[in-house]
């Protein structure tokens, strides 16, 4: 791969619960390696205060190697609960966003603030949107506003990925491509869908990315563990970046977060 490439998946590992009804983080970790990503936006990840054996963030970056950071968007029977990125690239700053619609499920987004390996400085944003046509309109507003991937200080190239909950060209889809590119599967890979993985009807798992970035390569990971590990499939792209940037490092996290950066 070229040094101006990077590899970055979206997968939601369902708190690491597989189509055969066991948690078993240890399977998702396999996954993982397999993909070989740079970059891996994670969904529905359960961790522990303490950073016990129940921990899965702090789990799953140690089998990867990698460096890690939790958005919390709730807890899960005393456990925090949410998105998490990892990630081979020095972890900068880091904000989570609450994008919760009224009288529905927390929801959040993660940026993570990433120093390229040529010191270039890329903001990744981990998403997770709801199930209901309605509460997705709301959540999609707030994450192309100001106060997200609109804000005015943000100088670096972005990347948004994640599970979106939206099977056809929604509001969040129309919004996002207004601003970015899209890794559009049925584009690519024809009709294949990400979930669920046995066999996928929907397509649910997105990843869109600005000019500053070519697609050099989209594939929906699907080997015997994936199909059992979750009930979505990985999503992988490679971005080869294009268009450098005078980004400089950004200001330090902005929200609490529990990390290993």
């Amino acid at each position: 791969m070229r040094k101006d490439t990077i590899r970055v998946a979206t997968y939601n590992v369902h708190k690491c619960r597989g189509m055969d009804g066991r948690v078993r983080p240890g399977r998702v970790a396999e996954v993982l390696e397999e993909i070989g990503a740079d970059i891996l936006a994670l969904q529905e990840v359960l961790s522990a205060p303490d950073g016990g054996r129940d921990d899965q963030a702090s789990f799953l970056a140690k089998e990867m190697g990698l460096k890690f950071v939790l958005g919390e968007t709730r807890y899960r029977n005393g456990r925090p609960y949410g998105n998490l990125l990892l990630s081979r690239f020095p972890i900068q700053a880091v904000a989570n966003y609450d994008i919760s619609a009224p009288g529905r499920e927390p929801r959040g987004c993660l940026r993570a603030d990433l120093v390229l390996d040529r010191g270039t400085l890329l903001h990744v944003f981990n998403v997770h949107l709801g199930t209901s046509y309605f509460e997705r309109r709301h959540q999609a507003r707030r994450l192309v506003g100001p106060a997200i991937l609109g804000h005015s200080w943000l100088n670096g190239p972005r990347i948004v990925l994640g599970d979106f909950n939206e099977w056809t060209r929604g509001l969040a889809t129309r919004l996002l491509v207004s601003q970015l590119k899209h890794a559009d599967i049925r584009l690519h890979l024809g009709h294949r869908r990400t979930y669920p993985g046995m066999l996928p009807l929907l397509s649910l798992d997105h990843i869109y990315f600005d000019r500053h970035f070519e697609l050099h390569g989209l594939e929906l990971h699907r080997t015997s563990k994936a199909l059992v590990a979750s009930d979505h499939l990985p999503l992988v792209a490679e971005l080869r970046l294009v268009h450098r940037t005078d980004a400089k490092i950004a200001r330090s996290a902005e929200t609490r977060h529990h990390s290993g950066v």
